[in-house]
C-alpha cells in the first residue's frame, strides 16, 4: 500500500516516527480526496465497469475510515500500520464488489469489509503466536526428556521411548523432533534454549500433555 512501509505480520507493534508519519500522510491524502455524494456515486458506477482510476480515487477518499478503524483496534496484537495495510485490502475488496453486493450504502458496506479484514488478521496473528508458544514449550519438553533418558539409559532414547515418557503420540514426537533438529541446525535460540545436561536432576519428571 503506497505510503505505508511493510512491517510484516507478527512484527512488534510499531511506534516509530516513520510509521506514524506515514499514517498521518495517508490521513491528509484522504481528507484532500474527500468526495461529494454524487461524485462518489459516479465513481462507483465507473468502478463497477472496471475503471481502475475510479477505484483508486474511491480507495484514497476512504482511507480516513480505514485509519479510524485501525486506531480503534490498537493494542490487539497488530500495529496500526499493519492494520491499515490489512484494512486497505478490505477497502479495495469493498470497491470491487459493491456493485454486485446488492447493498445501497457504500460507506457502511466498506466499513464492514474493512473491519472484517482487520479482525481476521488479528485472529490469525493471535493463533500464530499461540501456536509458536506451544511449539516452543513442546520443543523444550522434548529436549529435556531426551537428555534425561540419555542419562537414565546410557544411550540415545528411541522415538517410541521419548513418546511414552512424554505421553505423546509417536507422530507428534517425530514432528517435534524435526523441529528440534532444525532449531539445533540453525542455532535458533528463540525456539530452543540451551539446556545443560549436568544441571538436570535425574529424578526430575516431565509432565505430559
Amino acid at each position: 500500500m503506497p505510503g505505508v512501509e511493510s512491517v510484516g505480520m507478527g512484527s512488534q507493534p510499531a511506534s516509530s516516527e516513520s510509521d506514524e508519519a506515514a499514517v498521518r500522510d495517508l490521513l491528509r491524502q484522504a481528507q484532500a480526496s474527500a468526495l461529494r455524494d454524487e461524485e462518489e456515486a459516479r465513481l462507483l458506477d465507473a468502478s463497477a465497469g472496471g475503471d481502475r482510476s475510479s477505484q483508486d480515487r474511491l480507495v484514497a477518499a476512504h482511507m480516513g475510515m480505514v485509519i479510524r478503524l485501525a486506531e480503534s483496534r490498537r493494542d490487539k496484537g497488530l500495529s496500526v500500520p499493519d492494520l491499515v495495510q490489512e484494512g486497505s485490502l478490505g477497502l479495495v475488496e469493498a470497491v470491487r464488489t459493491f456493485a454486485a453486493s446488492g447493498e445501497r450504502d457504500f460507506r457502511k458496506f466498506a466499513e464492514l469489509k474493512v473491519g472484517q479484514q482487520m479482525d481476521t488478521a488479528i485472529a490469525d496473528e493471535a493463533a500464530a503466536v499461540r501456536e509458536g508458544e506451544l511449539l516452543v514449550a513442546a520443543a523444550s519438553d522434548y529436549e529435556r526428556t531426551e537428555l534425561l533418558l540419555r542419562r537414565e539409559l546410557g544411550r540415545t532414547a528411541t522415538e517410541k521411548e521419548i513418546a511414552e515418557k512424554l505421553e505423546w503420540t509417536v507422530e507428534r514426537t517425530r514432528y517435534v523432533a524435526e523441529v528440534v533438529a532444525e532449531a539445533r541446525r540453525r542455532h535458533d535460540e528463540e525456539l530452543l534454549e540451551f539446556i545443560d545436561p549436568d544441571a538436570i536432576d535425574s529424578d526430575d519428571s516431565v509432565d505430559g500433555e
